[in-house]
């Protein structure tokens, strides 16, 4: 899950909006209130399952969009909006039910409106496109992975830890980027 992400390479990009990746993203968004459901109804078990099930999908979407060729203007969207509802999500859930520290949410948090509304300035209105990098998703990952350890047990707490450094160094590495593009444009 990364918010930056548009396309992996340069390659054409459909009106489609029924597509597979989409109609993917679409359930996986549907997900996020059944996981809220199930949570407030002390069921953190099922809750677990919705949300692990919902982030381990988190990467198919995008693969699939890319390897089948059906890049669509929706899934550019639609994709990292549902990314950022999840993490948002699992972090709140976390924090409410899974004794997740205040300052992971407040970081977590921030740092996913930051970098979303600053890939959306930048690609629709300076037309700049900031790749993703691994590391990004090794972050997500770790974060998504932590979280779902947390209704387990504490050792989910270390898993977030470093999925939230790691996701704060690549934020720093994406502003860099975007600086960058932002000088060789002008």
């Amino acid at each position: 899950m990364e918010n930056l992400q548009v396309t992996a390479n340069e390659e054409e990009v459909s009106s489609k909006i029924l597509t597979v990746p989409n109609v993917i993203s679409f359930i996986r968004m549907l997900l996020v209130p059944v996981f809220f459901i199930l949570l407030t109804n002390g069921q953190r078990i099922p809750a677990l399952v919705v949300y692990a099930v919902s982030a381990s999908t988190d990467f198919l979407d995008g693969q699939i969009a890319r390897h089948c060729h059906c890049v669509s203007r929706l899934g550019q969207l639609l994709d990292p909006s549902v990314d950022t509802l999840l993490m948002v999500s699992g972090v709140v859930g976390t924090w409410l039910y899974c004794g997740l520290p205040t300052w992971v949410l407040i970081v977590v948090f921030a740092r996913e409106v930051f970098v979303l509304s600053g890939g959306f300035w930048l690609l629709h209105v300076k037309h700049i496109r900031i790749p993703v990098v691994y590391p990004g998703k090794v972050a997500t990952a770790l974060l998504f992975f932590g979280m779902c350890l947390l209704f387990l047990n504490e050792a989910g707490l270390w898993f977030v830890y470093f999925g939230v450094i790691l996701q704060l160094a690549v934020t720093v590495y994406y502003v860099y980027k975007g600086v960058l593009a932002l000088k060789t444009c002008d």
